[in-house]
């Protein structure tokens, strides 16, 4: 039996949905007379791109597993996935990239996780909670592992 795919296709259609990428100014610039000389002007503006993937369900299926074996994790994540790529937003793969917090998005974060020494995976800092902190705005509806983080008191 196959089990669900851990991310969801999102419509990227919808009103106010951003879609291009950060540097999409270079194709103002190709082709000028100062950049015609240049190889990289030569180059193709079409990058990959993977707008339009909701990966809710890969955090919640990691945040989920803590504690378990990371090469079973691993394996079966990557296996209901598009790409891996996104495994490694929370799961730090050195010591340099621990965080406490890792942000997805504008609004939503996560605790940041990482394999220990006996290939175990675990949080970064496993005393944070969403009733601790605050948003950062009032206008937005923020999340901490998917609990809603209370709006600032005015």
């Amino acid at each position: 039996m196959e089990k669900n795919p851990l991310y969801r296709k999102v419509n990227t259609t919808a009103h106010n949905v951003w879609r291009n990428s950060p540097g999409s100014h270079y194709r103002y610039e190709r082709n000028t007379k100062a950049e015609r000389r240049s190889e990289a002007a030569r180059g193709s503006m079409h990058g990959i791109k993977h707008h339009g993937y909701d990966y809710t369900p890969l955090f919640r299926f990691l945040l989920s597993r803590v504690g378990g074996n990371w090469d079973e994790i691993y394996s079966e994540a990557v296996s209901r996935l598009n790409r891996p790529e996104p495994v490694f937003w929370l799961v730090a793969r050195h010591e340099h990239e621990r965080r406490d917090i890792v942000g997805v998005g504008e609004s939503s974060r996560y605790s940041s996780l990482y394999i220990d020494e006996h290939k175990r995976l675990q949080i970064v800092n496993p005393e944070l909670r969403a009733e601790d902190m605050t948003p950062a705005c009032t206008c937005c509806t923020h999340t901490f592992n998917g609990v809603v983080i209370g709006k600032p008191e005015s």
